[in-house]
């Protein structure tokens, strides 16, 4: 049954011993299955069945081929002890539960006794090594060799492990940092950047995958990124020596490795390139130079490489230097769903520089590409995920709309995410009294009346009645048409209201031309008629 060792992989895999919540439900599915709470076990390939009583007796199908459609009849929405206990009692035909279990908890002991290894390990560097005086070169060495003798001193390291060894790590660096506050500050930076390219360049030496990376040590990246954008705030706050230009030479250098240095890890790359380039290689001269070097680069990238980020890179020099033309006609180039999340970035750096007219090319083209990108196959986060990007957007953009009096910019961004920016929109058009449009918008996401905010529809109907004809027109067809007595009856209830608005705005004869056609075409709709009748709609 080769089918559930390879289910056994998979939630190998997929379950994080160092994880509390995953420990807490493999040992819970344990105790189940050691405790002979699994009956009726049916193990076939198209899916394994079985009982298990706990509390209540729950009925349990896991899917050896997709787990995510395993079922359980507990009311837990995702993998649940029951799942585990199933799956346990099936793997116990063809292996060991325990060596399953111990096997799946290697890293827990691993870690444990690596991270012993590590304190030890940077104990003897900081003795070694002791404070380090302003040196760039001497500064990276150090930095290089203390992350291999702790992170890269093993052919294969755990990535569950990885955090661990470089919290000890970056605590050794700082053991070894320069005691001048000015001189401490540059040296944070330059570690920081060094073990970005080191923690990237080690992730793929190790063979670590793209979900074991951002499962276990992801979040190591975002960490640096941001270590890196404080250290630069306060580095702006005080007078560099002419002592740093040696340092600022060479961190440059590191810089323009990031752009290559591994195939993935593209935005965490790209967004420290931008922090540095922005925050502390201010020189227009340096930014020339840079962005020389970057085209340079790219006239001899291969095939197997990703041109990504150097033209991403090449984007942000023009934008620092202010051509926007290139970096426009490059950013068009782009695909939507690739540029779109990039260019939240450069309309932030242009309204924070208050340069409105360039930040509202940016922003034309922005919004041209937000629906491709919405539309995007690629795009994960379904419908929330979406309208989620859409209250970022419209943050993005408000100061240049509130600044410029440009409204309609704000409400085409809003056009051009329907439906996922609905919330937003009928906000928007209601606020300003815009009915008419209000109304134009729920027959365009096909809201139903009865959905409607009462205290909205109370509003509408006193200052503007009509915009709600089409609407109660439209639900009461709906209800027509579904041909049945609750139906019916709805749709009593929306033509009765259409009575009373069409006397409002004192047309009844449009009201009785109507009904008189509705009657007609339904004539052999004996339920509906007599639904209008005990409504009272007729006699």
């Amino acid at each position: 049954m080769e089918f559930v060792r390879e289910l056994a992989d998979e939630l190998r895999e997929l379950l994080n011993p160092n994880a509390p919540e995953d420990a807490r439900l493999v040992q819970k599915g344990l105790m189940l299955y050691r405790q002979g709470m699994v009956s009726q076990l049916q193990v076939a390939e198209s899916g394994i069945q079985a009982t298990v009583q706990d509390v209540a007796a729950v009925k349990v199908l896991l899917d050896p081929l997709f787990l995510g459609l395993s079922e359980c009849s507990c009311p837990a929405d995702e993998l649940c002890r029951h799942q585990l206990a199933v799956f346990f009692a099936a793997y116990a035909q063809v292996g060991s539960v325990g060596d399953w279990v111990t096997e799946w908890r290697e890293p827990v002991r691993e870690k444990k006794s690596v991270v012993a290894w590590g304190l030890q390990k940077a104990k003897d560097l900081v003795k070694a090594n002791g404070l380090l005086k302003p040196d760039y070169g001497r500064w990276v060495d150090s930095f290089e060799k203390s992350f291999d003798a702790l992170l890269a001193a093993k052919k294969y390291t755990n990535p569950f492990v990885v955090p661990e060894l470089f919290g000890i790590y970056r605590r050794r660096l700082q053991a070894s940092a320069p005691l001048e506050a000015e001189w401490r500050l540059l040296y944070e930076l330059v570690a920081t950047v060094v073990a970005f390219r080191k923690l990237a360049v080690l992730s793929e030496q190790m063979g670590h995958s793209e979900d074991a990376v951002h499962r276990s040590y992801g979040h190591l990246f975002e960490s640096l990124v941001d270590e890196a954008e404080d250290l630069l705030e306060k580095i702006g706050m005080q007078t560099l020596p002419f002592d740093f230009d040696e340092f600022i030479v060479g961190l440059k250098d590191e810089v323009f490795a990031l752009l290559t240095v591994v195939p993935g890890l593209v935005h965490h790359r790209i967004e420290l390139y931008r922090e540095l380039w922005s925050g502390l290689f201010r020189k227009t001269a340096w930014r020339e130079a840079e962005l020389e070097r970057v085209l340079a680069r790219l006239r001899t990238v291969t095939d197997e490489e990703n041109p990504l980020p150097l033209v991403l890179a090449g984007i942000h020099l023009n934008v620092l230097l202010g051509e926007d033309e290139k970096a426009l006609k490059s950013l068009d180039w782009i695909e939507d769903e690739v540029a779109v999340p990039y260019m939240v970035y450069w309309i932030e750096y242009l309204s924070g520089l208050k340069v409105w007219k360039r930040a509202g090319r940016y922003i034309d083209l922005f919004l041209h590409k937000l629906k491709g990108y919405l539309d995007s196959e690629a795009f994960v986060g379904g419908f929330q995920g979406r309208a989620g990007v859409v209250r970022t957007v419209l943050r993005v953009i408000s100061p240049y709309v509130s600044e410029n009096g440009r409204m309609d910019v704000y409400e085409r961004a809003m056009q051009c995410s329907l439906p996922y920016s609905y919330a937003e929109y009928e906000y928007f058009l209601f606020e300003r009294r815009m009915y008419e449009r209000w109304g134009e918008l729920q027959a365009l996401v096909g809201m139903e009346y009865q959905d409607l905010p009462r205290d909205r529809v109370k509003v509408i109907e006193k200052e503007q009645p009509e915009v709600l004809l089409g609407m109660l027109h439209q639900s009461a067809q709906r209800e027509i048409d579904q041909k049945n007595r609750a139906s019916y009856r709805m749709a009593v209830r929306h033509l009765k209201k259409l009575r009373t608005l069409y006397k409002k705005l004192k047309r009844v004869d449009d009201w009785e031309y109507f009904l008189e056609g509705l009657l007609e075409r339904t004539k052999r709709l004996r339920a509906f008629h007599e639904e209008c009748a005990r409504g009272k709609l007729i006699s």
